[in-house]
């Protein structure tokens, strides 16, 4: 099962897969703005993968042989404030039992 990447011109590690070499058919008008210009990555053989980079592999094909396209969005980026604060908040917890025993 061979497909088409392309990676977003206006959305960082957003990426677009397609059945078909520059076949965009499949792919809702709305996303394709969102998506902007389509920038060719490469053609991978999806049969001879085991796994996919950030991709779930069978998602991938499912999506490509019901939609005719898979879009593989940005990764959630570790908040590391909001990390920060959450240990924070647990450290004074952690604190205040102590106080109350």
């Amino acid at each position: 099962m061979l497909c088409s990447v392309y990676k977003s011109s206006k959305k960082v590690q957003t990426y677009l897969y397609v059945n078909k070499r520059d076949d965009f058919s499949d792919v809702p008008e709305a996303l394709m703005k969102m998506f902007g210009r389509p920038v060719m990555v490469t053609v991978l053989n999806l049969t001879s993968k085991v796994k996919l980079g950030f991709a779930d592999l069978e998602k991938v094909k499912a999506s490509l042989a019901d939609q005719g396209y898979y879009l593989q969005l940005t990764p959630q980026e570790e908040d590391m404030l909001k990390g920060h604060k959450a240990s924070m908040n647990n450290a004074s917890a952690k604190g205040n039992q102590g106080e109350e025993s």
